[in-house]
């Protein structure tokens, strides 16, 4: 027997041993007794019962953005009276929700005010979202989600989709994508569009984008990271593709901004039709982690045509090895993808072979700004 062969079995002895202890009674008493392991106990205690609250943190924290709180709260602070007679809420339902905001650092107790009430400003996490449109938008969203995941069992024996993420990301599961019309398409548009601005920034300050002389965007949506692109590099000319819905909006985007003559739209399905060539550099912003490994390869590949040898490809999105943010990959996307009925979160290394296999080399990790937004690998055509 070698020594590779019985290092896991006395790493199973080991947490044989360990999960006998955690999972005795008498044990856990003990270790909240005992000074030295009482802070770990209560640790472990807290992040347990986050996970059985969580979806009642997510209650409060959508209340509060469906009542703009933090928009009012960064105006003035307010008492729960005053909550409660402007937004029409029981005063106990105004006080219980300030509270819990206070709780959950979306707001602050401020002191109370001449008559003894109790006043709130703005938490450290609140007067984030303020005038934050990105996560405002993703919270206001989550009401989908919410309801997919009323029996998360049944959700999980259906394999995939089948619930209102689905109906919501119309393409996902779509015969035939592009005949989708606006009415389909506009709403998660709109979503992608106002979440777009934070990851196109980061992915530009990552990389030099003035380098390129012409741009194509696969599954760029309403122009967001193309507009962004161009503002940086004066030079540079740009292309949109995605459904012709979806390419419209941009072209509206392209006009309003005065770009028509640096940017185009073009409609069309990526599975099926062919790219417009021209480019020496091509994104992929949020489009791979929508896709199953097949059509996620086969994008890949039709990237890869429309690049020259030696072009580069930008492929951006939240990946699942992001240190300090696995829950995100593993938990978030895990369950949001099942429910949305396609894609998966992947890790640099699955990201990589699946490039590799499109027909791209020299593959490297960008840092960003904020990587649990967005992540960015850097890639060349073969």
């Amino acid at each position: 027997m070698t020594v590779a062969s019985q290092a896991p079995r006395w790493r199973d002895r080991w947490f044989t041993q360990r999960d006998r202890l955690l999972t005795n009674p008498r044990f856990r008493e003990a270790a909240s007794r005992f000074a030295v392991t009482r802070p770990v106990a209560r640790r472990h205690a807290r992040d347990l019962f986050d996970l059985v609250a969580g979806f009642v943190y997510s209650q409060w924290l959508f209340a509060c953005v469906e009542l703009r709180l933090f928009d009012r709260l960064a105006q003035d602070p307010m008492t729960a009276e005053k909550l409660a007679f402007e937004s029409k809420l029981p005063a106990l339902a105004a006080e219980r929700l300030l509270a819990a905001a206070a709780s959950l650092d979306l707001a602050q107790a401020r002191g109370t005010d001449e008559a003894g009430r109790m006043r709130y400003g703005l938490g450290p996490l609140g007067a984030a979202l303020v005038g934050n449109e990105a996560v405002l938008a993703m919270v206001r969203h989550h009401r989908a989600l919410y309801a997919d995941l009323a029996d998360p069992l049944a959700l999980l024996r259906r394999g995939r989709g089948g619930g209102e993420l689905e109906r919501y990301w119309a393409y996902a599961k779509s015969a035939a994508p592009g005949a989708l019309d606006d009415t389909s398409t506009a709403p998660y548009s709109a979503l992608m569009s106002a979440s777009q601005t934070l990851v196109a920034g980061q992915v530009l300050d990552a990389y030099p984008i003035a380098r390129h002389r012409r741009l194509l965007d696969l599954g760029g949506g309403e122009g967001v990271f193309v507009a962004e692109a161009l503002a940086r590099a004066p030079h540079l000319r740009a292309t949109v593709f995605d459904l012709p819905a979806v390419a419209e909006s941009a072209r509206r985007r392209f006009a309003r901004l005065s770009l028509t003559g640096r940017a185009q739209a073009v409609g069309g399905d990526f599975h099926r039709d062919p790219l417009p060539g021209g480019a020496d550099v091509v994104s992929l912003v949020r489009v791979i982690y929508d896709h199953d490994d097949e059509p996620a390869l086969a994008i890949l590949r039709a990237a890869r045509r429309a690049l020259a040898a030696g072009g580069t490809l930008l492929l951006a999105e939240p990946m699942a090895d992001t240190a300090g943010a696995e829950r995100m990959g593993a938990a978030y996307f895990g369950m949001y993808l099942l429910a949305m009925g396609s894609g998966r979160s992947r890790s640099v290394a699955q990201l990589s072979a699946l490039l590799a296999q499109a027909g791209f080399d020299r593959i490297r990790r960008r840092p960003t700004a904020l990587p649990l937004q967005a992540g960015l690998l850097v890639a060349r055509a073969v």
